[in-house]
């Protein structure tokens, strides 16, 4: 594959894994915070739904673009801000597996709530606490290896 469309793949999912983690996360906060049953249980089933759709392949498509580009461009993956971006890489998807998890839970107690009309339990407000916490790390080491692939900084 050509330099060229390697680079468009590796960016482009890079844009499809940001958006949709980050609009997916947006939804979510948002509809668990109106208390709207429905609205959460549909908002649940999107998330899910969309980190099937998007966020997997992009989060396989990644890791095999960026060795692929590195290989054509002649860089070594021991370079420093090559290491240290696939431990960042390598803590967001330790949040992001657990996510996955409590979001598949969380769809599962919302939509069985709707149906049989009762409200959410402890046990979804403690995941959607857990779910907020663990996105965090995992945001920030994204935005930190969106940098480190920018600026390609010397770390020692």
């Amino acid at each position: 594959m050509e330099y060229p469309l390697l680079k468009s793949a590796h960016i482009l999912s890079l844009v499809l894994l940001f958006g949709t983690g980050l609009g997916s996360a947006f939804y979510k906060y948002f509809s668990d915070r109106s208390a709207n049953l429905a609205a959460i249980a549909v908002t649940n089933r999107l998330v899910v739904l969309a980190d099937w759709l998007f966020t997997t392949p992009t989060v396989i498509i990644q890791p095999i673009t960026g060795f692929l580009l590195l290989n054509a461009i002649g860089v070594s993956w021991q370079e420093p801000w090559i290491i240290v971006s696939l431990v960042l890489y390598a803590i967001a998807g330790a949040c992001w597996v657990p996510v996955v998890w409590l979001q598949i839970r969380m769809r599962d107690l919302s939509v069985y709530a709707l149906n049989h009309g009762e409200v959410l339990p402890d046990l979804y407000h403690r995941d959607k606490r857990v779910w907020f916490w663990l996105g965090v790390p995992a945001f920030i080491c994204m935005v930190l290896i969106v940098l480190i692939m920018i600026f390609k900084p010397e770390f020692w």
